[in-house]
């Protein structure tokens, strides 16, 4: 069985999402970004607006508490929509089902998300963290979302957020180099990125003794 699923951590600003996306227009399969979102909200009954609220993220600790207040009790309140019920540790939840459904069919690029985590020992999936020197990042930031008063911290408190959201509902270390077949830099350039991830795909199906499909 060849190398059927990868997944892309990133930090933030790092290109992992667009290396992410030309990999998978290079391999012809399914991508798993935004579209993952969607699949979560209609697990979940919500918009996908409501899912983007909680995507990579922690509950703050009063919502927490509060849904642990409401579980006690056993009732939910009158008037309660089920996007009220919506949270982060739900949306996490059903993305560990979301994420394996895919890897069960295959064919597909995971971003985020804790996929590394959910499909840790598979042997058919390969696993990609991708990281830049912050200025990079910093840059890339502000071609896409413009110039802010703090640039370097907004860049960190996203890394953050990324990291505790592994944490907390996962339980790993977000930059645990053995969550990983592979570590590569982004400032290579993307299309470098992209073929140096397919080559060592290649190398991790050819030393498990299985066969390499002529698109890695």
């Amino acid at each position: 069985m060849a190398v059927r699923v990868l997944t892309v951590g990133r930090e933030f600003g790092s290109g992992g999402g667009c290396i992410a996306r030309l990999l998978a227009d290079r391999l012809g399969w399914r991508l798993l970004d935004r579209e993952l979102l969607v699949e979560v909200a209609k697990a979940a009954q919500v918009d996908p607006k409501v899912c983007e609220q909680f995507d990579e993220r922690c509950d703050p600790w009063f919502r927490g508490l509060v849904r642990s207040i409401w579980h006690g009790t056993g009732e939910w309140p009158s008037g309660v929509s089920d996007e009220d019920l919506m949270d982060a540790r739900v949306m996490a939840d059903i993305g560990r089902k979301v994420i394996g459904e895919a890897a069960r069919h295959g064919d597909c690029v995971v971003v985020g998300r804790g996929g590394q985590c959910v499909l840790r020992g598979c042997p058919d999936v390969f696993h990609v963290f991708v990281y830049a020197p912050l200025e990079l990042r910093k840059r890339r930031v502000a071609e896409r979302a413009g110039a802010r008063l703090d640039l370097e911290e907004y860049v960190r408190e996203n890394d953050r957020t990324r990291a505790e959201y592994i944490q907390k509902y996962f339980g790993q270390h977000w930059c645990n180099p053995h969550l990983y077949d592979l570590m590569i830099n982004s400032r290579f350039g993307d299309e470098q990125v992209v073929a140096a991830v397919l080559a060592a795909a290649d190398l991790k199906a050819i030393s498990q003794g299985r066969p390499v499909p002529d698109a890695l």
